[in-house]
């Protein structure tokens, strides 16, 4: 019998970890707890809680071409970047051409999973299920791939905010049961005594603020904050794009930055996706080699080159390859026409005033709007499985918990990458399952701990300090990285005996996902067509107007008095000694001239 393996969500990551494991003979069941696939790319006015939710008007910071699966491209006519109606199109296609919506569960929440009593043994877990209408149910899997992703609980830092009151009654030692509801516009805390005794009350900063206040993840659209004071308070990338969309209806939006960022075009040099000029092989090469320093000086002359992020205000003190990019074409713009001011960071909240670390005060501020992130869990696994501690969770190669006695448990898109994360999680889904069946296996678990320490060490030297960045990857060095486990690394030196064409393609261009089908396991005879057309469809959205070729800008005079001219040089060269001859009769010149060149000219 084929081995059972529960896959925990049906998003993005999902999605691969069903097509690989239908690839290698292996029988997935994916559990979702929403109606629809595509995960955090689903859009919904009404999100259910617990889950990321994004606003109407996103579009995805990583073009087409580097985002796709890796054997099956995303049509040609689609843009590059594309909105997430688009995106979900695209997931509706992949799952209907591989036919993988038969092996989902819509609706249906995993409760717990726990490993089996003989799990020594066996490697099985028990996966307990709820439908939507309350039937629960418990199954047995040879193994589980948890896709939850990292955007699953709204990060709302209320404790950054000072001012707090204190409203509090005398505590007994009894057991204490601790509630956390929203009240109004903040977080009250209320510890309620099982005995119905005693309540605490603690009160941040934020609830003394009149106007509205939530997360970016329940912003969905402008229209109802026209002509409205807003501040955002994050700077990445919903941060960013949420304040340039309420710049174009409020009268006012303030962005609040702690520490500011180095932002990047979509747009890069000559109208081309920028992550296809800055994700090639070359570049990976070249940053190996050269000095740190240099590579950073280099990357933040090239961003001051399109507007100077002092002068703008968002200059941060790290440099530009320490910290997650944020990714806006339009918010130099709207900075530099007013509607956007950039702040620093917030220091409280007065009524409907907020005061900044700066000492200026902006009042009668309508909403604020905490573009601050995820956290991250696993409120189904015992905790002892995969322990989460301030958003750091350890794991092989992002992947696999290190304490468990069998390698049957695989956590899938558990990544933040410089870079796409569809190919990156089909990588992970590709390596794991082949695991499952054995045909790959993990080193001891003193490698795998060294693994994990050098990787923490080497991203906590890189970046700066922050909760985003515990999770962090470069894009072609970890695809490489599991690519070798799963023997499918390009073979550029073969290559460039065999097949130059091909060689030099991967070399300097772009590092689509198709490289990794060229050969070994899962080998897809379309991958070098698809790698020596993929700038066809880059340009074939964009090919909406026939554009002539340009005409020449000389007239047929101006072309003759440049022939003439040199004619006259050459003359003047070769009868200096006539010279004064030739001004004295300038018709015998023009004789001369008509000798040569057959020009209509005429004296007057």
């Amino acid at each position: 019998m084929a081995k059972r393996v529960a896959v925990i969500g049906g998003g993005t990551s999902g999605l691969a970890c069903i097509k690989c494991c239908l690839d290698e003979g292996l029988e997935p069941v994916c559990f979702e707890t929403s109606d629809d696939i595509g995960g955090l790319w689903s859009f919904k006015e009404n999100p259910d809680p617990d889950r990321a939710s994004i606003y109407h008007s996103l579009i995805i910071n990583t073009s087409k071409e580097m985002m796709c699966f890796s054997d099956f491209p995303i049509p040609a006519h689609f843009p590059n970047y594309m909105h997430n109606s688009l995106i979900m199109d695209y997931f509706h296609m992949y799952a209907d051409h591989f036919q993988l919506k038969r092996h989902i569960c819509f609706q249906t929440k995993v409760l717990h999973v726990t490993p089996r009593p003989d799990f020594p043994h066996s490697g099985q877990w028990d996966v307990e299920t709820e439908s939507k209408d309350g039937r629960r149910e418990k199954q047995v899997f040879d193994a589980v791939m948890v896709c939850t992703g990292h955007h699953c609980h709204p990060n709302l830092p209320l404790q950054d905010f000072p001012g707090a009151t204190h409203v509090m009654t005398k505590q007994t030692d009894s057991m204490c049961k601790v509630q956390q509801h929203n009240v109004n516009k903040g977080i009250v805390n209320l510890v309620i005594q099982e005995s119905l005794c005693h309540i605490q009350i603690l009160s941040l900063g934020i609830d003394s603020f009149k106007g509205k206040f939530f997360h970016s993840r329940d912003y969905k659209n402008p229209e109802e904050w026209r002509g409205k004071r807003v501040v955002v308070i994050g700077i990445g990338n919903s941060g960013g794009d949420i304040a340039v969309e309420l710049s174009r209806m409020a009268k006012q939006v303030y962005l609040s930055t702690r520490r500011g960022s180095w932002i990047l075009n979509r747009v890069g040099d000559k109208g081309v996706p920028i992550d296809m000029l800055f994700n090639n092989r070359m570049n990976v090469c070249l940053s190996q080699l050269l000095p740190v320093g240099f590579i950073n000086h280099f990357g933040e002359k090239q961003l001051n080159k399109r507007f100077n992020h002092k002068l703008y205000g968002l200059q941060p003190a790290h440099r530009v390859f320490s910290q997650h990019p944020t990714i806006n074409d339009d918010l130099p713009n709207r900075i530099l026409s007013g509607p956007v001011s950039v702040k620093p960071n917030v220091k409280e909240f007065r009524g409907s005033s907020v005061v900044f670390e700066d000492g200026t005060v902006e009042d009668d501020i309508d909403l604020v709007v905490c573009a601050t992130g995820y956290t991250f869990s696993f409120p189904f696994l015992p905790s002892h499985v995969i322990p989460v501690s301030k958003n750091k969770v350890s794991l092989y190669k992002y992947v696999y918990p290190t304490g468990l006695e069998h390698t049957t448990l695989a956590v899938i898109g558990l990544i933040q990458p410089l870079g796409a994360i569809m190919p990156i999680s089909e990588m992970q889904a590709r390596w794991a399952t082949r695991v499952f069946k054995g045909l790959c296996k993990l080193p001891p678990m003193s490698a795998m701990m060294k693994d994990i320490n050098a990787k923490e060490e080497a991203m906590a030297k890189r970046y700066v300090a922050a909760q985003r960045h515990t999770i962090q990857v470069d894009y072609i060095p970890y695809m490489d990285e599991l690519a070798k486990q799963v023997g499918v690394c390009p073979p550029i030196l073969k290559l460039l005996l065999t097949d130059p064409r091909l060689a030099l393609n991967i070399i300097f261009g772009p590092c689509t996902p198709y490289q990794f089908r060229l050969h070994g396991p899962g080998q897809w005879d379309g991958a070098r067509q698809a790698i020596l057309t993929q700038w066809d469809r880059v340009t074939e959205p964009l090919k909406t107007r026939c554009t002539p070729e340009p005409q020449s800008q000389r007239s047929s005079h101006s072309l003759m008095f440049s022939v003439s001219a040199a004619v006259l040089l050459s003359a003047l060269y070769y009868s200096r000694a006539s010279l004064h001859a030739l001004i004295a009769d300038p018709s015998s010149l023009l004789d001369k001239i008509r000798a040569f060149v057959p020009l209509p000219l005429t004296t007057q």
